[in-house]
């Protein structure tokens, strides 16, 4: 099984540290160098060119506390050409290598985000968040790489990756891709293996919901199980019925129902339950593994749970919004302020929050993403006088890392190495990118971050560093670690490399 990702080539041409880390358009312009450029003022078209060569390619980050999944330890770590080489107690460098003194603090691997759709089109609009956008937002809050998924063209597999690749070619960091199955037919089949044996996919996800776009039958969903199955690829999906959430939205309407909060009383939890449900007995069926994107209820968890006590193999992904909110705010009488909230499955009532909180600190959930999909004021206002007109979405890449630190570690319910876990090693180990990801290890990539626990966070939509106006988390306080990220990350344009394990 190989898994393409779109890497940088790695240099420390120079290190940018800070120790509250802002990374402002033109700051990130400046850090980059040889081939990765920014035309204009803000966030723009990338292109490629040449630039300085390289004043440093050495690294030592020294007396912190290096955590990984299992382990951690003080230590001090040895950094060349962008990959880690040493992981010691004690390191002796000489004088032409860049030191940090990360004393105090945590060194850790950088965040993984599995789930993000970035330049997405989707409800008629295009999502802000480009390639560079929202990769710039991710560096700002210490995830250093994230798999976004690909939307086929017309159904074409091939048409959709060429559209992708395209939209990419602006990235700052590294990215990986899952690909979305719409229809069947023997062409989709063979574009699958296509996929998995030339593009290095190694994922693919099936929608039940949103009847009339992107919605699949059981039949094809069956048949894409066995596909994935025969390819050994990963099944995912989102699990809602679509055709009772369809039926639940019209409803709404007859009654006159008509803002965000129709959103939420249209798709209740338990067809969220039903769909996850549903799938796990047809990957049950097929006997293939099954991951569940965005779990958001107690009722899809607790099917994942009950698959995972009988020994299936289901991977459950809470994600950002859903264990840090619930849906007043929906109900809010301003509409702007309650359609940024709108995403699917929507965000449920209080207490689905600590619940899944609970599962993913006892390992019924596995790690965290954040599907971010992000629609300005004047996009959600599409919906102003019909709630299923307002595009699904919120923001969550740059927050995830702080708020899950806050929410999970501040409180006690999960350890440092647990957090690395949730945040970063698992994604890499279901993906099949570890330990090249997800770890502070000889051989490992660079991809570092600094925590530090004794500072603090304040979100707000005027600081944050994606293009949309608004942020789910506004106002949001925590004890926690402002991100010294090592920029290791972003100094150069993509080129594709592949990993095989």
């Amino acid at each position: 099984m190989s898994f393409i990702i779109f890497t940088n080539h790695y240099q420390l041409l120079h290190f940018l540290f800070f120790l509250i880390i802002t990374i402002t358009p033109s700051s990130l312009a400046q850090s980059q160098h040889n081939q990765f450029c920014v035309a204009g003022i803000g966030y723009g078209e990338s292109t490629c060119g040449t630039s300085s060569s390289s004043s440093s390619n050495k690294l030592l980050i020294k007396g912190g506390t290096v955590v990984n999944a299992h382990h951690q330890q003080i230590a001090d770590v040895y950094v060349e050409d962008g990959i880690i080489v040493a992981v010691n107690p004690t390191i002796a460098v000489g004088d032409d290598v860049y030191v940090i003194d990360a004393t105090g603090k945590f060194v850790m691997p950088g965040g993984i985000d599995p789930h993000t759709h970035l330049e997405m089109e989707f409800m008629n609009t295009v999502a802000v968040d480009d390639f560079f956008s929202g990769q710039a937002a991710a560096l700002a809050g210490g995830t250093t790489m994230h798999i976004d998924f690909v939307i086929p063209t017309n159904g074409s597999l091939t048409a959709g990756f060429e559209a992708y690749e395209k939209k990419a070619k602006k990235s700052c960091m590294d990215y990986g891709f899952h690909m979305a199955i719409t229809k069947w037919d023997e062409t989709v089949s063979r574009e699958m293996e296509l996929m998995v044996k030339e593009k290095g996919i190694n994922s693919f996800k099936f929608f039940m919901a949103y009847k009339g776009s992107l919605m699949i039958s059981d039949e094809l969903l069956l048949e894409g199980f066995k596909k994935c199955k025969s390819l050994g690829a990963l099944a995912m999906v989102h699990a809602e019925n679509g055709d009772a959430v369809y039926e639940g939205q019209k409803k709404m309407i007859e009654l006159g129902i008509t803002g965000p909060e129709g959103h939420a009383l249209s798709r209740p939890a338990v067809l969220e339950g039903e769909a996850t449900a549903r799938a796990i007995r047809l990957a049950d069926f097929v006997n293939t593994p099954l991951y569940v994107v965005h779990v958001m209820s107690i009722d899809a968890m607790e099917e994942v749970a009950k698959a995972r006590k009988s020994g299936q193999r289901v991977i459950g992904e809470p994600v950002l919004s859903g264990l840090a909110l619930d849906d007043s705010w929906l109900w809010h009488p301003d509409f702007d302020t309650a359609a940024k909230y709108v995403m699917s499955p929507p965000i449920r009532k209080q207490g689905h929050d600590k619940a899944l909180q609970a599962a993913l600190s006892t390992g019924v959930l596995q790690l965290v993403g954040t599907d971010h999909c992000v629609f300005n004021s004047t996009q959600k206002a599409f919906g102003i006088d019909d709630f299923r007109k307002i595009p699904n979405g919120v923001n969550g890449i740059e927050e995830r890392m702080r708020v899950v630190w806050d929410i999970m570690v501040e409180s006690g319910q999960i350890s440092v190495t647990d957090y690395v876990r949730l945040t970063s090693t698992e994604c890499a180990r279901i993906f099949n990118i570890y330990p090249k990801k997800g770890a502070i290890l000889p051989g490992s990539d660079a991809d570092i971050i600094i925590l530090n626990p004794n500072s603090s966070f304040d979100i707000t939509a005027k600081s944050h560093h994606s293009r949309v106006d608004t942020n789910v988390y506004e106002g949001r306080k925590g004890k926690v670690s402002t991100f010294i990220v090592s920029l290791v990350q972003m100094v150069y344009c993509t080129a594709r490399t592949s990993i095989k394990s």
